[in-house]
Parts: structure tokens; C-alpha cells; sequence
């Protein structure tokens, strides 16, 4: 029996939920909890070499790349290592989700051009204060990413022979 309340969407918002739930911050969500995020999604162009933010930049915002790509890169000395290359679909900027954070890397624009959906902030955080279970799925999806960060970081330190002090990352600052 269909339920003639249950919202219905349309066919552009169908098509934008089915964009966010192929990214792992959004998969455990629903259409009516991903259309919470919908009104706060602003489509920003860029251009090739555009820088979307600085190492050391307040993180006010949560991005999501719509078409192009995104490199992330460290700065190390004069010089930038390259972190990975984020394509259609996939998120940056992720710790956004913490209050009072800063980058821990730079984003460049490496394609001729780049959509990318900005989420600011102030939004997200009042949207996980109105929706405590949106919070609670979107940060237990958050914890998974960082865990398998952490995963990659091992993998790497073990592949490096240890080249760099492991024991830094657990220091405290």
C-alpha cells in the first residue's frame, strides 16, 4: 500500500542522493536524511591549479567533487608531496566535521576545470545537532575512513622500512 505522506522526490534530487551515497560519509544515510544536507550544498567551478584551500586553513567546510579532480598534497620543506587524487564522487576536507580544526594538507585543482559541492561548516554542525542519528551515522562512517587511514599510514611505515618516526604520530603536540 503506498503511503500518499511519504515525501517524493524529484527526479534531480533522486540523482543527487544516488552522487552522495557513493561516498562513504553519506552510504549509511537515507534520501530524507541526505536531503537535510541538500539546501547547504553549494556548486563552486575551479580552475586548473586552483588551490580549493591551504595546509593550516580553518576547516570550514566539507567538499565533494562533482567532476574533475583534486589533488592533496603535504608541503615538506619547499617542496609538495603528493597525498592522492580525489575524482567525481569522493569527499576532502573531511575533518570539517570536527569543530575548531585546521588542514592538514593543500587541495589543487588538476584538471582544466573542477565542480565541486561545498558544505560549510556552521550547516553540517546544525544539522547533527537537529539530527543526532544523521551525526551518529555520518561519524561512525567518518571513524571508519580514519581507520583505514591509519591502516594505510602502518601499510606504508612498513613498506618504507621505517624511514620516518612512526612514534610521532602518537606524540602529543
Amino acid at each position: 500500500m503506498l503511503n500518499p505522506f511519504k515525501k517524493s522526490y524529484s527526479s534531480e534530487e533522486l540523482s543527487l542522493f544516488r552522487f552522495l551515497g557513493r561516498n562513504k560519509l553519506f552510504e549509511q544515510l537515507g534520501y530524507g536524511e541526505m536531503a537535510e544536507f541538500v539546501p547547504h550544498m553549494y556548486l563552486r567551478s575551479y580552475k586548473a591549479n586552483e588551490v580549493v584551500f591551504f595546509r593550516d586553513d580553518p576547516s570550514n567546510a566539507l567538499y565533494i567533487v562533482k567532476n574533475g579532480r583534486v589533488t592533496l598534497q603535504v608541503d615538506v620543506g619547499n617542496d609538495f608531496q603528493h597525498l592522492t587524487t580525489v575524482k567525481s564522487g569522493e569527499v576532502f576536507g573531511d575533518n570539517a566535521l570536527l569543530s575548531e580544526t585546521k588542514r592538514i594538507y593543500s587541495s589543487v585543482v588538476s584538471t582544466d576545470s573542477a565542480d565541486i559541492y561545498v558544505i560549510p561548516q556552521i550547516n553540517i554542525q546544525e544539522i547533527f545537532e537537529s539530527h543526532p542519528k544523521i551525526k551518529a551515522k555520518v561519524m561512525t562512517s567518518f571513524a571508519e575512513l580514519y581507520n583505514q587511514y591509519t591502516v594505510n599510514i602502518f601499510r606504508a611505515y612498513r613498506s618504507s622500512f621505517g624511514f620516518f618516526d612512526l612514534s610521532q604520530a602518537y606524540d602529543e603536540q
